[in-house]
Formats: structure tokens, sequence, C-alpha cells
């Protein structure tokens, strides 16, 4: 009885584009982590800008604030948003490990951790390189966790983005009351 599984047919035909292919997905996925990081950086950055430009204004700013309770609250929950976004953005830059998985010949610590000495780790690399089922299963999982970091990531970045768009409209607020109010 003849194999008529097109997915075996695919494999060995194909093999050489499959292997491309799982890598060109994870190679994307760990652009993408690169991205959130880079993001995270300019939210930091725009920060700074801004932190420069209130601490210049304050000094020229005449107004005691702990008298003034509604400047004071405004200032207070600027300070508290800002805060939370700096976090989510340094929470971006902290390595992200998923080590709830199966061992992985494609993850940096499982090599070094769970595959014995360097012969040891080598031969089970070649073996497993050499089984298409096991080299596909392998680098789809890598792909999955990849994915799975990329998505920590940017949630923190998106979390960062909305707390600073909030601490950009307390501040205009804020801005805004001392120009009709204190000036």
């Amino acid at each position: 009885m003849a194999d008529n599984d097109p997915s075996k047919k695919i494999l060995t035909n194909h093999t050489e584009d499959l292997v491309d292919h799982y890598w060109y997905t994870i190679s994307y996925v760990s652009a993408l982590i690169k991205s959130s990081e880079l993001k995270a950086g300019l939210i930091l950055s725009f920060y700074g800008i801004i932190l420069n430009f209130i601490y210049q204004g304050a000094q020229s700013l005449e107004t005691d604030v702990t008298k003034d309770i509604i400047l004071l609250g405004i200032i207070i929950l600027w300070v508290l948003i800002t805060a939370i976004s700096i976090l989510f953005c340094i929470r971006c830059f902290i390595p992200k490990i998923e080590g709830n998985f199966d061992k992985n010949m494609f993850f940096f610590k499982d090599v070094i951790s769970r595959y014995g000495n360097i012969k040891e780790f080598s031969k089970s690399f070649f073996k497993m390189s050499i089984d298409e089922d096991e080299l596909f299963l392998q680098l789809g999982e890598q792909v999955y966790i990849v994915s799975k970091i990329a998505d920590w990531k940017f949630k923190n970045v998106k979390r960062a983005i909305n707390l600073l768009a909030i601490g950009l409209i307390v501040l205009a607020v804020g801005g805004i009351y001392i120009f009709f109010f204190k000036l």
C-alpha cells in the first residue's frame, strides 16, 4: 500500500525551504522583540526631555505648590502615572526567559544546562538535525516561545504608551491650570 500522505511529500521535497521558513519566522519575531525594546527606549528618552522642560519651568514658577491642593493633586497624579509608565518601559528591557517548556536544542539555556557536555550536546544536536520530525517540532516550539516573549514585551510597551498619553493629558491640565489660575 502506497503512502499518500501529502505532508510527508512536502517534507521530503521541501525540507530546506521549511527549515528556512521556520528560521525566518524566528528571526522575524526576534526582530519584533528588538523593536519593542527600541520603542521602550524612545519612550524613556521622551520622558527625559519632558522632565528637563518641567525642571526648567518649575524653577521660574513662583507658586508654592504645597499650598495649592489642586496643583499638588495634579502633580502627584502625573508623577504616579509617569512612574508606572517608566516601570513598564523598564520591564520591557528585562530579559524574559520562558523556561516552563520541554528542553529545546535552540534555546541557549537548555543547550548548556540540559544536554550534558559539549560532545553530548553535539551528538544530540546532530541526531535531532537529521530527524525531520524532531527538527520541525523543536523549531516550532521555539517560534511559539519567542512569540510569547514578544507578546509580553509589546504588552508592556502598549501600557507605557497609554500611560504616557494619559500623563500628557494630566500635564496639559496642569499647564492650563497654572496658566489661567497662577499667572
